[in-house]
């Protein structure tokens, strides 16, 4: 085997930092002494509090080099370590978008296709290169928060951007990282730790009758980290029967010990709001309250073997009116998960080895979603006077094993998932993954990826039944080989990411009309989908001065194309069809006077399918309106401060009218404002 520069280095001292290929995996988990750094690399690494002044060239001082680890396998590696592609939205893209709510954030990602119904989150489909919202697995610090009862609620988020750190977005299949359940993709929230015994209260107001606000606190000792936060929005709505009123509240807590770290946190939502047409056209005033609570506990022993067990819990109650203050139509959920996983990974002259097991029970209780339940079994849902007369459960076992050869140019990792679920009998399924990146050069990075998933039905997918829905029990699990072939080209101030991908689907999901007067139909379809993305950047300032007007620009095209392998005819698709075709982004930063910056986005869209306009006495017309393109221009001005941030934005700035889904009017101009004053105790 050929020798490797890292594992001949005796001590770690280095005289000079010059950006050598191999640099960063030599200083990884370690400490060093660094004599001479060039400007243009201290401006790349991002060190933030690091400072030459009052320090002669062959003065030393002791630095710890910052790393940004990504969840793209079951190991902790560097994003330039990593074989997969990983997508990271940091901490200064948050407070730099025109944005109020994680769901917003997310729109500036070209690879996700962020469908809304309603404003500040209020159900938001997310979906990943060209998939459906059910195919995507979110994840809270690594815990799969995923709704079995329907993706339609899994972006229901107990925090808010406040509370944000970073957000990683993996794009393709993940089976062996996350589970099966990250069909198309995985994204990955997580929040900020901080080191410094400190508070914040935030106010924000606007158009529509928007008010709201919250606070956080953080609390460090020696040993122990705790932070908690709130908030509450509520708003009359930009469009018909669309008011909603959103609380949130989060705890979490580390204790560090010369053993182990340990983590818990603890989640709870509650939104209520007014649901127009957000399920079907034919009835403008429904309603919708969701309440949702997550508790979960992980932690990580430390020396050679890493062992990190997470146990979790989540509810999700869903009580929803077709027609607002009426029984008609009216539907109550239960949904209650139970996981319990223990990772194991150690370091050898081999590599990184992970393996591992999990456990996940789905359960749900419901008026409508499950198989029927004998009398004296009905359960009472609370607070009302009606029973829960179905109930559904399934158990997800799984086992993997997972390696990462790191070399001086080359990473591969080759891993494997064994997959049992109990609506699908007692024998196991095999989801097997590779990853492959190499770096001819110090700015190059080439990758590319194989991997295979499986996707078990929602509950909604099974059960559902109403005057316009009609779920199908028989349907098949979905099956995807995905594969990702892409480059990296990064310098100090220039960075370009160019993939293309190919999904072959198999028994993909849908929901689809026969004919205009018809029900919804859930159904298997095969289905592949197939695309191109495009990332780049360039830092002004890292070119010329860290005061220089322009700070950096991003532009991001992503294409995707459809290809159906049945005949199957009909009249209307609800979601897998009706895809992104065409997304560009292109966003400004730039500083305006002192503190005062600005930030602008454009976002531009073009989706397949079309939507039935309904008249105003609930007739579908029977004719399917193509969704227009449309170009939506956003802008922020933030005035920045140690204790004081302030902010006003204005979003769809040229007052476009344009459809995500369906015939729901999104909003147009809307204007916010707000501040935030941190302080230390």
């Amino acid at each position: 085997m050929k020798e490797n520069k890292c594992t001949t280095q005796g001590a770690f001292r280095w005289k000079q930092f010059n950006r050598k290929g191999y640099a960063v995996f030599c200083s990884l988990k370690k400490e060093f002494q660094i004599g001479v750094l060039a400007f243009s690399t201290l401006t790349f690494v991002n060190m933030g509090s690091v400072s030459a002044q009052n320090e002669t060239p062959v003065q030393l001082k002791n630095y710890e080099l910052e790393e940004i680890e990504v969840t793209g396998t079951r190991v902790p590696l560097t994003e330039l370590e990593s074989a997969k592609m990983v997508t990271v939205l940091s901490r200064a893209d948050i407070q730099a978008a025109a944005v109020q709510s994680i769901n917003d954030l997310l729109k500036y990602a070209v690879g996700v296709d962020v469908r809304q119904r309603g404003e500040f989150g209020v159900q938001t489909d997310i979906s990943v290169r060209g998939g459906t919202f059910d195919q995507v697995t979110l994840l809270l610090n690594g815990v799969n928060i995923t709704n079995p009862q329907t993706g339609h609620h899994t972006a229901d988020l107990p925090v808010s951007l406040n509370d944000i750190e970073r957000i990683e977005i993996l794009e393709g299949p993940g089976a062996r990282v996350f589970g099966t359940s990250a069909f198309t993709g995985a994204i990955n929230i997580i929040t900020r730790r901080d080191t410094d015994n400190q508070g914040s209260v935030h106010l924000t107001t606007g158009g529509y009758g928007l008010v709201g606000g919250g606070g956080r606190i953080n609390y460090v000792t020696h040993s122990f980290a705790q932070q908690a936060s709130g908030s509450y929005h509520r708003s009359d709505g930009a469009t018909k029967n669309s008011d909603f009123r959103i609380g949130r509240a989060y705890y979490q807590g580390k204790y560090t010990s010369s053993q182990a770290d340990i983590h818990w946190q603890f989640g709870f939502s509650d939104q209520k709001f007014g649901a127009n047409t957000f399920y079907t056209p034919k009835y403008d005033n429904q309603y919708e309250e969701l309440r949702r609570y997550l508790i979960s506990v992980q932690a990580e022993s430390k020396g050679w073997l890493h062992l990190t067990p997470t146990i979790y819990w989540q509810r999700s109650n869903d009580h929803y009116q077709l027609i607002r203050r009426d029984d008609f139509g009216e539907n109550f959920h239960r949904s209650d998960v139970f996981g319990a996983n223990l990772n194991a990974y150690f370091t050898s002259i081999l590599g990184k080895t992970a393996f591992g097991t999990e456990i996940r029970n789905e359960g749900i209780l419901s008026t409508n979603l499950g198989k029927p339940l004998e009398e004296e079994h009905y359960v009472k849902v609370s607070g009302k006077d009606r029973y829960f007369d179905k109930r559904d459960n399934r158990t997800n076992i799984s086992y993997y094993i997972e390696h990462n050869l790191l070399l001086e140019k080359w990473t591969l990792s080759l891993g494997i998932l064994a997959n049992m679920n109990t609506a699908l009998g007692t024998g196991y399924r095999y989801y097997p993954g590779a990853d492959l990146s190499f770096r001819p050069k110090d700015k190059w990075k080439l990758y590319a990826s194989w991997n295979k998933a499986l996707r078990m039905p929602t509950f909604t997918d099974l059960y559902y039944q109403s005057e316009t829905l009609q779920g199908n029990v028989g349907l098949r699990p979905e099956e995807t080989h995905a594969t990702t072939l892409g480059s990296t080209y990064r310098t100090y101030f220039f960075r370009a990411d160019l993939s293309v991908f190919y999904h072959r689907g198999k028994n993909m999901i849908d929901w689809v009309q026969y004919a205009p007067d018809d029900k919804f139909h859930s159904r298997n379809f095969k289905l592949d989908n197939m695309g191109v993305e495009l990332n780049t950047e360039i830092r002004f300032r890292q070119i010329f001065r860290e005061n220089f007007l322009l700070d950096n620009l991003q532009i991001s095209y992503g294409y995707i194309h459809q290809k159906r392998h049945d005949e199957v005819e009909f009249y209307r698709s609800n979601y897998a069809f009706q895809y992104l075709k065409h997304k560009f982004i292109a966003r400004l930063n730039h500083r305006v006077w002192r503190q005062l910056s600005g930030s602008w986005s454009l976002r531009w869209q073009n989706r397949m399918g079309g939507y039935d306009k309904y008249e105003e006495n609930g007739n579908s017309s029977g004719v399917l309106t193509p969704y227009p393109s449309y170009a939506l221009v956003d802008l922020k001005l933030h005035w920045d401060t140690e204790r004081i941030k302030i902010f006003a934005e204005a979003n769809n700035l040229l007052n476009r009218s344009y459809y995500d889904f369906g015939d729901i009017p999104q909003a147009g101009f809307w204007f916010r404002a707000g501040v935030n004053y941190t302080f230390s105790f």
